[in-house]
């Protein structure tokens, strides 16, 4: 039956070639990914402090390193001058709290829209609509290639894989939302990158599309897509062991709290999963109030103190000024125009406090 079904089928295909007519404006060719790394390359001591980041990461995931991992910062970069004046903070501060806390910075470019507005730094960087993704993708590498050269690990959320391969060699670790977390396309994304990957729990509150996106990450695929000289391609890849859950809440509410860990955990026991959690401050986890973060933040700080150890890290949305503001002419320096963030001085302070309930516990 299937196959008199399928010859019927091709029966009726015409015999003259079908043209499509394109009445679209001819596209605007970005530049590969190898061409923008040539253009704005790393050094050897760039690309060795990288491996070495990551490797601390790693080490905080397999439990060889009992550092507190903490991913903090910009919900998104806006302005290469404030997020280096940021930058420049927290490297002073991750020097001084190195015994007890790796710190990685987040430098976010992309951001993912509900519906409509602002896409990020790589797709937008004047901030007005130009959409300028070559202009953003040079100044998006550039910006975090600065910050690296502070001595800062740093972080991105990956969610156009087509971007991914503009940044990946300057991340220590990434970031996939909540939204994209299902999408098998950033799977087998992941399953190719050689850093540490934090899967973030549904917007529902659930994390079995997380657990999920764990598994498969870990295996080989073989996928659709573009390869370093920006040719469409069948990409292989190897399987990536060092994934992790973040949890941010979901439309239930908050799921930072020691039952909503210890219900994760039992998840992640019976899937086979390495039990390694981060929590993300911010987002349904606070509420959408950004300066409820520090208190997220301490209540999870008292679960790992108290002994439990699958608490890995936690993230925080954080500026050199509280709170957000709308896009316009006159923007506040500082001041994040996505997501409200906690300010500089409350994050110091947050943070020194926590090291110090961390050395003397």
């Amino acid at each position: 039956m299937n196959s008199s079904v399928a010859a019927k089928a091709l029966s009726n295909l015409p015999d003259s070639p079908v043209r499509l007519m394109d009445t679209h404006p001819a596209p605007l060719r970005l530049p590969s990914t190898m061409a923008l790394k040539h253009q704005l390359p790393l050094t050897s001591e760039l690309t060795q402090q990288i491996a070495r980041h990551r490797q601390s990461v790693r080490a905080i995931l397999n439990g060889e390193d009992s550092r507190l991992l903490v991913v903090v910062g910009p919900c998104s970069l806006h302005d290469p001058l404030s997020a280096l004046e940021y930058a420049e903070r927290l490297a002073n501060l991750a020097t001084d709290v190195s015994d007890q806390m790796l710190l990685v910075m987040r430098a976010y470019v992309e951001k993912p829209r509900t519906t409509v507005g602002w896409k990020g730094l790589a797709y937008d960087p004047r901030l007005d609509g130009s959409d300028d993704m070559i202009g953003g993708l040079t100044l998006s590498r550039t910006l975090m290639r600065e910050m690296v050269g502070l001595g800062l690990p740093i972080a991105t959320e990956l969610l156009q894989p087509m971007a991914a391969g503009y940044f990946d060699d300057l991340l220590s670790w990434a970031a996939i939302g909540a939204r994209t977390t299902e999408s098998q396309i950033h799977r087998e994304m992941a399953s190719g990158l050689a850093l540490p990957i934090g899967f973030k729990n549904g917007t529902d509150g659930g994390v079995a599309v997380a657990c999920d996106a764990i598994r498969a990450a870990a295996h080989a695929h073989r996928h659709f897509g573009v390869d370093a000289h920006g040719h469409p391609a069948v990409i292989e890849t190897s399987g990536n062991p060092d994934t992790h859950i973040v949890l941010r809440g979901g439309h239930g509410g908050p799921n930072y709290d020691a039952q909503s860990i210890e219900r994760v955990n039992a998840s992640l026991d019976k899937q086979r999963i390495a039990a390694r959690i981060m929590v993300d401050c911010s987002h349904a986890n606070s509420g959408k109030d950004p300066l409820r973060q520090p208190h997220v933040f301490n209540d999870v700080l008292q679960q790992r103190l108290a002994g439990n150890q699958t608490l890995i890290g936690m993230m925080l949305e954080s500026h050199l000024f509280e709170g957000c503001q709308p896009l316009s002419e006159s923007l506040r320096y500082g001041v994040s125009v996505t997501d409200g963030c906690l300010g500089w001085d409350g994050t110091e302070r947050l943070l020194r406090d926590a090291v110090d309930r961390l050395r003397y516990r």
